[in-house]
């Protein structure tokens, strides 16, 4: 839909008036220009005005909208929203759809956050959608505790990260005992498929990507501080390598970056220039602190020919 409005991005010194806009699926649209939802930061309304803060520090700000206040901000949190569940690859069924609050850990690039959004379950994960880039796809199968406080559902990861939801209404109960419910058919699920696979020298550690996908998964072998896996997708298979200083971090961090991204393999290692014509992949990394963790410990790639073998030994050997 379009919207005529007052549009202005301060430190450019943009001012347009009357201007024609139009939420669109990967982005807002203005006069010839263009933001993508993957340089938003945030989005606020304030007093009749739609702020919106981008990931360099400028503020797009739309006012004058009068009647079309309201209907301008439910579209543009919704295709937002819609294009940041894009970015979290769910596709798996969706099980509940509530609004409710929410609480995030600090990240690497964000401090602690609490506010009100979407939070959604699906069969494999749970997923906040808060009106700002920090939203996350909580993996089931890697919880450590969740337990239903009054109104309030904290969710505890391996890794120590605690997320909280809650004060849903009528849904808060459901929805916890729903996630229970997931969590541990998810993990029952995992553990059964992973017994399937077999590893073979030197990989000795295995993986699925998504619980769903059974035909895809991944295997790791173990040096010195340094770690190969292997991918085995529908695409070309190739070694990744990667270096760490501590083992149970990394292999944590690893488990939950190969599930964070599916088969979408490339976005853990195509370099920073690279990723300047897919915004999605951007958007992902942003949501996904195991996908940032597991590309700083990047150590290359080794092409599978005939020398495969030698250089693979020679690195875990490094």
């Amino acid at each position: 839909m379009n919207y005529k409005a007052d549009f202005d991005i301060q430190a450019d010194g943009l001012h347009m008036e009357d201007a024609k806009l139009s939420i669109e699926k990967e982005g807002i649209g203005y006069g010839k220009g263009r933001i993508d939802f993957s340089e938003v930061a945030a989005l606020k309304p304030m007093n009749h005005r739609v702020y919106i803060t981008l990931q360099d520090g400028k503020t797009a700000e739309v006012s004058m909208l009068g009647f079309s206040f309201d209907g301008f901000w439910e579209e543009l949190v919704k295709m937002f929203g819609a294009r940041t569940g894009d970015s979290l690859f769910i596709e798996e069924e969706k099980l509940m759809d509530c609004e409710g609050e929410y609480e995030l850990p600090e990240s690497s690039i964000a401090p602690r956050e609490a506010g009100r959004g979407r939070v959604q379950l699906y069969t494999d994960a749970l997923c906040i959608l808060p009106v700002s880039s920090h939203a996350v796809r909580v993996p089931l199968c890697y919880t450590e505790d969740i337990t239903l406080n009054g109104y309030v559902l904290s969710i505890r990861m391996r890794t120590g990260e605690i997320y909280t939801v809650g004060r849903m209404g009528y849904d808060t109960q459901p929805f916890a005992e729903r996630c229970v419910k997931q969590a541990k058919k998810t993990t029952e699920a995992r553990g059964k498929l992973l017994g399937g696979l077999k590893t073979q020298e030197p990989f000795t550690e295995k993986g699925l990507f998504r619980t769903a996908q059974t035909e895809e998964y991944w295997l790791s072998a173990y040096g010195k501080n340094c770690c190969a896996v292997e991918l085995f997708t529908k695409d070309q298979a190739a070694t990744y390598l990667y270096r760490f200083e501590d083992r149970k971090l990394f292999t944590f961090r690893l488990e939950e970056a190969m599930e964070a991204v599916g088969s979408h393999r490339e976005i853990i290692f195509l370099a920073p220039e690279e990723l300047a014509d897919k915004p999605l992949y951007r958007m992902a990394i942003h949501r996904s602190e195991a996908v940032r963790f597991l590309r700083s410990c990047s150590a290359g790639r080794i092409i599978h020919t005939a020398a495969h073998g030698e250089k693979l030994r020679e690195f875990l050997n490094s």
